[in-house]
């Protein structure tokens, strides 16, 4: 073998995991909050899915039986059934020097407070996928600064500048950067997604619950007991 020539560079291992192994402390320590953080907004994601769906069918239910002029069904479940029990409570409380407007106001506001305490459960959550959308390319972008800065430490130390030397520990950082991608783009597209639903939500509980509300304003005693029981 010639002296002269020079020595096989290690091969490295340029896969995901190889990656993420081989990866500066610091850096790996980036990309592991990253993972956990993903894991945490597809948890939020999937849960949320779940409790939008039943909440849009409690919708419907509610927007159905308003509109069928008939009692008020009392074993509904969810947002409907809290919508329902605070408009019967405020319906029973009655004043008898209050206006119809004035108790139609009434029993509208209880009904928006109720929605709005179990909107607010509804959204419990979606803050985390705002948080995560917002700063984990920054996170990333961390890693990848920490993980270049290495790089260039370890080019002084060896005085080699040639791209086998540099590539690897540049791949490294960068695949920080990915990974801090990868949480934030699904993270921002889903809590539009379901912050839209959310709000569609609210809103066809909301035009429901004008339409009972001026139901039960109408009359006083005999047509108020006949709707609300």
């Amino acid at each position: 073998m010639d002296p002269t020539q020079a020595a096989p560079i290690e091969a490295h291992d340029f896969s995901f995991l190889g990656l993420f192994l081989q990866a500066d402390p610091i850096v790996k320590g980036v990309m592991i909050l990253l993972i956990v953080a993903s894991i945490a907004c597809w948890t939020v994601v999937f849960e949320k899915i779940v409790r939008l769906a039943a909440a849009r069918r409690q919708a419907k239910a509610f927007d159905t039986m308003v509109r069928s002029g008939g009692a008020l069904d009392q074993t509904l479940k969810g947002v409907a059934g809290q919508v329902v029990s605070a408009a019967i409570e405020a319906w029973r409380d009655q004043d008898s020097t209050e206006t119809r407007a004035e108790r139609r106001e009434r029993i509208e506001r209880a009904m928006r407070v109720a929605l709005g305490l179990e909107m607010k459960r509804l959204r419990t959550g979606l803050s985390l996928l705002a948080t995560s959308g917002s700063t984990a390319p920054f996170v990333g972008l961390f890693g990848t600064v920490w993980g270049i800065m290495n790089s260039f430490s370890s080019i002084a130390r060896s005085q080699d500048t040639s791209l086998a030397v540099v590539a690897p520990g540049i791949a490294e950082a960068l695949f920080a950067t990915a990974i801090g991608l990868v949480v934030a783009i699904p993270a921002v597209m889903a809590y539009n997604k379901l912050t839209g639903d959310a709000g569609s939500i609210q809103s066809s509980f909301t035009s429901s619950i004008s339409i009972l509300g001026n139901r039960l304003a109408r009359d006083r005693a005999g047509q108020h007991r006949a709707a609300a029981e």
